[in-house]
């Protein structure tokens, strides 16, 4: 079964042909920036079978990982969508948001919680790392 997104105004479209590696929760200031101020539920997934259609732009930046980051979302409704490591390029986090089905990205983990604001929840049955994470397996 495929798993479809978009962005809010539909212009951006992807759908990826295999199911996600895991979902995570993250408390970095990046995700925070991109979440509005709370964590940001990301899912990953594999590249290798990943289609979008539609236009995105993207933006890079050195997350606090270190890691060289391609940030793309939506030029005209501003919905961030992925977020990939130069680095890896195998993987990709979607944003858990622009699923169609958000039933699929309940987080295994939350990571950088040391980055957390003293309001935000981290969920304690969960697993969780104060920072960055080791690498993705799966």
């Amino acid at each position: 079964m495929p798993i479809t997104g978009r962005c809010f105004c539909g212009a951006v479209r992807f759908r990826f042909d295999q199911p996600p590696v895991v979902a995570r929760a993250c408390w970095c200031r990046d995700c925070q920036y991109l979440s509005s101020g709370n964590a940001s539920i990301g899912v990953i997934f594999r590249t290798a079978g990943f289609n979008v259609t539609g236009e995105t732009s993207e933006y890079l930046s050195r997350a606090d990982s270190g890691a060289m980051m391609r940030r793309r979302f939506c030029p005209t409704c501003g919905t961030p969508l992925f977020s990939e490591a130069l680095e890896e390029p195998d993987y990709m986090v979607v944003r858990a948001g622009a699923l169609d089905d958000p039933e699929i990205a309940r987080p295994a983990s939350v990571i950088w919680t040391a980055s957390a604001p003293s309001w935000g929840h981290v969920d304690p049955a969960l697993p969780s790392s104060p920072g960055q994470p080791g690498p993705v397996s799966g």
